[in-house]
């Protein structure tokens, strides 16, 4: 049986690390991704470049043999966008914050897809996304919220549009998560306070997120594609 082959962005750290971690273990071959290389199996990227999207995928390929079977879109930027900034400091940050949680997710997913439907072979994506995409962010983060959502949508369009080419799309929505990048953000909105809103009275970790990328990977039912998962500890419910 011929190795599957997978790339995962974001992978130095958090969930992404989680995911590349769970996936090697079922003997998966995986191609990690950072904004900065970090070892020799690592793409390194700055996803707020607009060629970085194509040389990843470029890479990838060349270190696939010219093959990918999976792609998780798991890269994300969280960063606060207070709308008192000056109007320009404002839009850079929304339209980075698009084009690393959105636009460059879209382009993978863009590279995959014709990458099979040109060979004739099937496929699968994971689409990390939040429960921003649903319940909507804080003040300070209109541009992540917006970005997740417009993740869902390309996802949908995605399972609905080439299930019938043996295409597969599947999403995660988790809610808080133990990682470096919602550290900051808890700590910003009062800490262990913000988990009285969370009724199973903490946030996700990264390998509960890993469990659900790899099985979406590899073991859901084609008939669940389209389909979204939600993680969130119950703090939205759909």
């Amino acid at each position: 049986m011929t190795q599957l082959t997978a790339l995962v962005t974001g992978s130095s750290r958090g969930i992404g690390a989680a995911i590349r971690t769970a996936l090697a273990a079922r003997g998966i071959k995986v191609i990690g991704h950072a904004t900065k290389a970090i070892d020799a199996e690592t793409i390194g990227a700055d996803l707020t470049d607009p060629t970085a999207a194509a040389r990843i995928w470029e890479t990838a390929l060349d270190r696939g043999n010219g093959r990918i079977d999976l792609l998780i879109n798991n890269a994300g930027q969280f960063q606060a966008n207070p709308i008192g900034l000056s109007d320009i400091e404002w839009l850079d940050n929304w339209e980075d914050a698009l084009r690393i949680n959105l636009t460059a997710a879209a382009e993978l997913s863009r590279f995959a897809v014709r990458h099979w439907l040109e060979g004739e072979r099937t496929g699968r994506i994971v689409h990390v996304a939040s429960r921003a995409a649903y319940r909507g962010d804080s003040p300070d983060h209109w541009h992540y919220a917006a970005a997740k959502a417009g993740m869902i949508g390309l996802h949908k369009t995605i399972a609905r549009q080439y299930a019938a080419k043996g295409i597969m799309s599947y999403a995660i929505c988790p809610g808080f998560t133990d990682t470096a990048m919602a550290g900051d953000y808890l700590a910003s909105r009062g800490g262990p306070g913000l988990l009285a809103d969370i009724p199973l009275g903490r946030v996700a970790t990264p390998a509960e997120i890993a469990t659900m990328a790899v099985f979406c990977a590899l073991d859901a039912p084609e008939s669940m594609t389209g389909a979204v998962l939600d993680a969130n500890g119950a703090s939205y419910v759909r």
